[in-house]
Formats: structure tokens, sequence, C-alpha cells
């Protein structure tokens, strides 16, 4: 395990340490928690993008016209 040195704003630090302690955890487990969600959602953003990419208009309409135009089940509507 690593060891960082981080400055915040007060406010922040504030904040981060009452909702650690609203949610009963430390400080530090708050904010590795935090940054490993950025982290996720940044790396799932970069993964979708290079998804994308590849994706086809063609071969999606193609899946598209598999699929059978019937009104749905009352317990799925809207």
């Amino acid at each position: 395990m690593s060891t960082i040195s981080l400055r915040l704003p007060d406010s922040l630090h504030e904040t981060a340490r009452e909702l650690a302690r609203k949610d009963h955890v430390s400080i530090n487990q708050f904010i590795a928690t935090a940054l490993a969600e950025k982290i996720s959602a940044l790396i799932t953003g970069e993964y979708l993008e290079e998804r994308a990419k590849r994706g086809s208009r063609k071969k999606f309409e193609k899946a598209m016209a598999k699929v059978a135009d019937v009104e749905p089940e009352e317990y799925d509507k809207l």
C-alpha cells in the first residue's frame, strides 16, 4: 500500500470527513473508495468510446429488424 500527501481545501476536507462519518468509514477509506469510483467511471467511458467506434449502423439495423413489432405487455409499459 502506498501513502500520498494530499492538500484539500478546508471545505472539501470537512465535507469528506462528515460523509465518511455518516458512512461509518475512515476518511482514508472514504477517499480511496471515491477515487476508485472515479477511476472506474473514466475507464468505463474510455471503453465505451472505443467500443462505439467499432459499431456498425448496418449491423444495428439488421439486428433491430429481427425484433418483433408488438405492443409491450401491460406490466412493461411506461
